[in-house]
């Protein structure tokens, strides 16, 4: 999770899994080799960048899968942890509203923002840097907990309205996506070929939806 200011940093303690990566991975690795097919067919290894990657358990667990990953977060801690973890990634201290494009070298095949958009005041700043990052025909790929009307009407019906939508988690989720205002949201900013896939307990009250898509140079 990344926080629009240094001010109210959120603060890593360890470099455990987050609750959400043992729901999350196997469909985002299975998301990224569908999407890498031809990009494979023309170099031997992915590079993949890892936008708010928190203490970089899940840039490692990425790694794992063959691929070469630059992890950039926000919060010093998490950074510190993720270096001392995990050496087989790069981590880079930085924001993603102004991302350090000079330290990350060249551009990358897939980007991935997981479970964070949720948390962001200006949305639209993750796409928009996300471009940059990206080459020709690259894949953007965002997790974010999914929401539709049956599940937004079991959540009113059980009265766990409150619970879910709490304003009182410090640095908590602010942004709550459907398909049709995540894919609202990328078409306005450019986005192609947008696809989805979902995770988490039944259908249509998923955890969880991921959102690949491509942004043509």
């Amino acid at each position: 999770m990344i926080s629009s200011t240094n001010e109210y940093e959120y603060s890593y303690s360890d470099s455990k899994s987050e609750h959400h990566h043992s729901y999350l991975i196997k469909p985002l690795i299975k998301m990224m080799i569908c999407e890498s097919v031809d990009i494979l067919e023309h170099q031997k290894k992915l590079r993949i960048l890892d936008i708010g990657c928190g203490n970089g358990s899940l840039s490692n667990l990425i790694a794992q899968q063959g691929y070469e990953v630059v992890g950039i977060e926000e919060s010093e801690s998490g950074v510190k942890l993720a270096n001392e973890n995990f050496p087989s990634c790069r981590f880079i201290e930085g924001s993603i509203y102004n991302l350090p494009n000079t330290e990350l070298g060249e551009k990358f095949d897939i980007v991935i923002a997981a479970e964070v958009i949720e948390h962001l005041v200006y949305p639209k700043e993750l796409l928009r840097n996300a471009k940059e990052c990206l080459k020709p025909n690259g894949r953007l790929i965002i997790t974010t907990p999914y929401h539709g009307y049956i599940k937004n009407l079991m959540l009113a019906v059980s009265g766990q309205m409150d619970k879910h939508f709490t304003t009182l988690w410090d640095g908590g989720h602010i942004k709550f996506f459907s398909v049709a205002t995540m894919n609202a949201l990328l078409e306005s900013e450019g986005y192609t070929d947008i696809k989805f896939n979902f995770t988490g307990r039944f259908p249509y009250l998923w955890k969880s939806m991921l959102c690949s898509s491509t942004l043509v140079k």
